[in-house]
C-alpha cells in the first residue's frame, strides 16, 4: 500500500525531478492510489504485467516508464504502448523499436557504468559509438542516460558512480552536438545521492510504500 504521508514525502523531492512510481509488486487497484497523490509516471520491469495493468489503466492519464531489460522478442508488445523506454541496451532492440513504432519513442541508454556481469546495459566506454549508431534511427528518441548504483556502496562511492553518468552525457552532448536531457539514475537506497548528482528520474519502489 502507497504510504500515508506520501504528500508530504512528494515535497522533498525538487519540483523538476520525476519521480517514476516501480510497480512491479502492486496491483492495478494499489497503483490508482498513486493518482490520488498527483503520481502520474509509472515504472514496469516486465512485460506481462505491463500489459495487464495497462488494460486495467486505460483513460487514467498515466505516462508509462518501461524500466526493465526489454527482450527482443518481446519489444513489439509494448513499444506502441510506452511513453519511454529506461533500457535501450542494444541495435538490434533499436532496429525492431525503430521499424514497429509508430512515432519516436523517448529513450534512456542504459549504461553499465561498473561493468557489473550480472546487471545490463551498455559499457559506458562502448556508449559513444552506440549513439552514434542511433542517430539515423528517425524512432528514436534519445533523451538521456540511465544506470543502476552499485548495492550497498557508501555515500562517497554512490555519488562517483553517478558523477560519472553525467559527466558521460555532458561529452556526448558536446560530441554529436545533441541534447540528452534527462538522467534516470536513483532508487529507494540511493536517490539521495543521485539527486545531488543531476538525476532528472527517480525510480522509486519500496520507499513509496508502507
Amino acid at each position: 500500500m502507497v504510504r500515508d504521508d506520501i504528500v508530504e514525502f512528494k515535497k522533498t523531492i525538487p519540483e523538476n525531478v520525476t519521480i517514476v512510481a516501480a510497480t512491479k509488486y502492486l496491483s492495478s487497484s494499489e497503483m490508482l492510489d498513486f493518482l490520488k497523490a498527483d503520481i502520474f509516471n509509472f515504472g514496469e520491469n516486465r512485460v506481462d504485467s505491463f500489459l495487464a495493468k495497462y488494460n486495467d489503466l486505460q483513460n487514467k492519464g498515466i505516462i508509462w516508464h518501461f524500466i526493465g531489460h526489454l527482450q527482443r522478442n518481446k519489444a513489439k508488445l509494448v513499444v506502441n504502448k510506452i511513453d519511454f523506454l529506461h533500457s535501450l541496451d542494444s541495435l538490434e532492440l533499436a532496429k525492431i523499436i525503430d521499424q514497429k513504432r509508430e512515432k519516436p519513442l523517448k529513450c534512456f541508454i542504459e549504461v553499465s557504468i561498473n561493468l557489473e556481469e550480472s546487471k545490463n546495459g551498455v559499457p559506458f566506454y562502448e556508449v559513444s559509438d552506440f549513439v552514434k549508431s542511433l542517430l539515423p534511427l528517425k524512432n528514436i528518441e534519445l533523451v538521456g542516460l540511465m544506470m543502476m548504483a552499485i548495492k550497498g556502496a557508501d555515500d562517497l562511492s554512490l555519488r562517483e558512480q553517478f558523477r560519472k553518468l553525467r559527466l558521460l552525457r555532458d561529452e556526448l552532448e558536446k560530441t554529436y552536438k545533441i541534447k540528452l536531457p534527462y538522467l534516470s539514475m536513483g532508487m529507494s537506497d540511493d536517490y539521495l545521492d543521485a539527486l545531488k548528482e543531476g538525476a532528472t528520474h527517480i525510480r522509486l519502489g519500496r520507499i513509496l510504500l508502507k
